[in-house]
């Protein structure tokens, strides 16, 4: 016979757990306590805040050390790079004089 037809005769199933009108009639916050907790997320932990004001101050303090680093050595970095293009030429000189490498 039909099987859609003997199921219907049957009547409707019986599940355990809960209908779509349990989750419906389920107990909801009221507008001024999802106010009250979106200002808790907004806010965070202490803990939270106090570390991230920390890794910055740490921050900030390794970049001016590395700016000084970059200022003092500019001047440095200038000489070497002067001896830089003078070796340079010293060995193009020597290859030319050698030409069978």
């Amino acid at each position: 016979m039909n099987p859609i037809a003997m199921a219907r005769s049957r009547g409707p199933i019986q599940s355990s757990g809960p209908t779509i009108q349990d989750y419906l009639n389920r107990p909801r916050p009221t507008w001024e306590e999802v106010k009250e907790q979106l200002e808790k997320k907004k806010k965070g932990s202490k803990a939270l805040a106090e570390f991230e004001e920390k890794m910055n101050e740490n921050w900030k303090k390794e970049l001016e050390k590395h700016r000084e680093k970059l200022l003092s050595g500019s001047e440095s970095s200038s000489k070497k790079r002067q001896r830089k293009k003078k070796e340079k030429k010293k060995s193009g000189r020597v290859s030319k004089s050698f030409p069978f490498f």
